[in-house]
């Protein structure tokens, strides 16, 4: 169940409206606990009980853990938490992508093997909540949290629903002190909450679900999430400007469909009385590598930061030392994003410019020049390709076409009017940075964002339904051609 989808509506409608009606802060949790396994289920039903495993393990660790004051006797509980997180998780999200490389590789050495593969179905949100429970029990073992003896409450810390399936990764250290105090429906900022949901659901539904019609033609067709196949486009068909529209294209699709499915999120949760962590801060006028990645999927880099790259000395170890543990840490960030080698690629890419920016004071502040803002956007653009792509020669093929070294059979162009759309979208964005439209939406009466809201998702249901139609026309007239084709052969 997505946020755009209609049945979200009625879904989140009555959710509000029982949990509203609540009055008991015991009963208020128990209802939130079993709509978010509802929303759960709605993906796979088949996936709660993994979802249950994962609360029982960390639940049962916290508890044993909260027995024993010396760390020595707490980190077998610690281990067991990382073990089965992590190993349930590097089974459902990289099994067969080890299985297959490894294939791979003894073919090469010249030694076959016969290594079969699963049908493994990727749990939705599974990379998300992981996280978030390893957190709550590293906190524990560091002393930074108590333990929570309830388990309804580490039950809905964990399986929360509007951060559940996309994040932002919600800490325990801040989530559960929340659902010790009853929620006020008097504190709750109506019109913040409505308007966020609202730029939300524009990023995601009308911008990114648009261009990605569009960038699907360029660059290929994914099928399931970034960790799943993905039908690699042909670059030798498309010409040098229409590669590099894609892929500003594709820019704005990636962070419109992040950061708008976050701020509905955020939103969701504002209107039920919680708060959710920032996710992005216009990482797209980042004035350098590092800068950007302080703006973008905030939650996730954070994780990292404070879970891997401290741990493993920080920026308190020797110069060497710190260049390791910065590739380390965007090598498994970037394997964290799928199960491909490309994405390994990708966090070697980012380690790299990530060393170079430390060597030479080249970090960047929040103040931006063009230069700079420049020299960030180009590396992330370039970057993009492997994120974007499956294999290293597909990558390597947009870019000798981006760049005129692709052989010249291009029988394919996109429509250079697109440039100006992505010219509106960094407009608007920029205006939204510089929140040079803040003073103006604040003098809005509450009414006109009510029917601003209104306005939107029966706008976009419009639109949907008639592209819909005009697919399901489409896919009409392919049948009565093929049907016409073989009634030709039989006839014959």
């Amino acid at each position: 169940m997505l946020f755009t989808e209609l049945r979200f509506v009625f879904f989140f409608a009555l959710v509000f409206v029982v949990y509203w009606a609540l009055k008991g802060n015991r009963g208020r949790k128990n209802w939130l606990l079993v709509c978010s396994y509802a929303f759960y289920a709605g993906w796979n039903w088949r996936f709660l009980g993994l979802i249950v495993l994962s609360t029982l393990i960390d639940y049962v660790c916290g508890l044993q853990m909260s027995k024993h004051t010396e760390r020595a006797r707490r980190k077998p509980w610690l281990l067991l938490s990382l073990i089965s997180n992590l190993g349930l998780l590097g089974f459902f999200k990289y099994y067969n992508w080890f299985i297959d490389s490894a294939a791979v590789f003894l073919d090469w050495l010249g030694v076959g093997a016969s290594m079969g593969t699963l049908e493994i179905i990727l749990p939705v949100g599974i990379s998300f909540y992981t996280f978030q429970t390893i957190s709550y029990t590293i906190d524990l073992y560091r002393d930074q949290m108590e333990p929570v003896e309830d388990f309804w409450d580490f039950a809905l810390f964990v399986a929360f629903f509007p951060q559940l399936v996309a994040g932002p990764i919600v800490r325990a250290v801040t989530f559960l002190p929340q659902l010790q105090v009853a929620r006020r429906f008097a504190d709750v900022d109506w019109r913040a909450c409505a308007t966020q949901f609202l730029f939300g659901f524009i990023k995601k539904a009308v911008v990114a679900d648009t261009l990605a019609r569009f960038v699907d033609q360029v660059y290929g067709q994914h099928m399931g999430d970034a960790s799943q196949v993905l039908l690699t486009g042909d670059p030798a068909l498309w010409d040098g400007p229409s590669l590099w529209l894609g892929l500003m294209m594709y820019s704005v699709q990636l962070y419109c469909d992040f950061s708008g499915y976050t701020d509905m999120a955020i939103a969701t949760a504002g209107m039920l009385g919680y708060s959710l962590p920032i996710n992005f801060n216009f990482p797209l006028f980042s004035n350098s590598v590092t800068h950007t990645w302080q703006r973008w999927h905030i939650s996730v880099s954070n994780w990292f930061r404070d879970y891997l790259y401290i741990p493993m000395g920080g920026n308190r170890a020797s110069p060497a030392r710190i260049y390791f543990n910065l590739v380390t840490v965007f090598v498994l960030c970037g394997l964290w994003h799928g199960a491909r080698w490309n994405f390994i690629v990708f966090g070697l890419y980012t380690g790299f410019f990530m060393i170079l920016e430390r060597r030479f004071g080249l970090k960047g502040t929040d103040r931006t020049s063009f230069v700079r803002w420049a020299y960030a956007l180009a590396v992330w653009l370039i970057g993009l390709v492997l994120f974007r792509t499956v294999t290293m020669g597909t990558a390597w093929s947009y870019w000798s076409g981006m760049f005129g070294f692709g052989a010249d059979q291009t029988t394919l162009s996109l429509d250079p009017r697109w440039w100006w759309a992505i010219a509106a979208f960094w407009l608007v964005h920029l205006f939204m940075w510089r929140r040079w439209l803040h003073p103006l939406a604040a003098r809005l009466p509450d009414w006109s964002v009510s029917v601003a809201v209104g306005a939107g998702l029966a706008g976009y249901r419009i639109v949907e339904s008639r592209v819909a139609a005009d697919i399901y026309r489409q896919r009409l007239t392919a049948l009565g051609a093929d049907y016409e084709a073989l009634r030709g052969r039989y006839n014959d």
